[in-house]
C-alpha cells in the first residue's frame, strides 16, 4: 500500500470516511490527477503541479489549495488562519462536505495550477 493511502486508512472515524469521500470527489472530478505523499500528506497532483492536500488536523480535516491566493470565486467558504499562501476547507463531519460547492472549488483551484502560489 502506497503511504498516501495507508495515511487515509489509518484514521479514526469520522475523519477517515471525511477523506475516503474527499477522495473519491478529486478522483472523480479530475481523473487524470495522482496521489502522491509529500510533507507526510497525501498531496494530488495534475501533471507536476499540485492541487491541494489533504490533513487530519485536530478535530478536522483539512483540504489545503496551494493557488487559492488567484482564487475569487467561494474564499467565503475557506479558511486562512494565519497563513500567507494556503487557504483550506475544513470538515468535522461528513454531512458537513458539499459536494457540489467543493468540485467547484477544485475546478476553479484547477484553472491557476500554473500559476505561481503568490499573486
Amino acid at each position: 500500500m502506497k503511504p498516501a493511502e495507508e495515511y487515509i486508512l489509518n484514521q479514526h472515524e469520522p475523519f477517515k470516511s471525511i477523506l475516503l469521500h474527499l477522495q473519491m470527489l478529486i478522483e472523480h472530478t479530475f481523473p487524470e490527477t495522482h496521489l502522491e505523499y509529500k510533507w507526510k500528506l497525501p498531496c494530488y497532483y495534475i501533471g507536476k503541479r499540485p492541487i491541494c492536500y489533504l490533513n487530519q488536523s485536530k478535530n478536522y480535516v483539512d483540504v489545503g489549495f496551494w493557488h487559492s491566493a488567484h482564487l475569487t470565486k467561494y474564499t467565503e467558504h475557506m479558511v486562512s488562519e494565519n497563513r500567507k499562501v494556503v487557504k483550506s476547507m475544513r470538515y468535522k463531519a461528513l454531512a458537513e462536505i458539499d459536494d457540489q460547492l467543493f468540485i467547484n472549488i477544485l475546478k476553479e483551484v484547477e484553472k491557476h495550477k500554473n500559476k505561481s502560489f503568490l499573486k
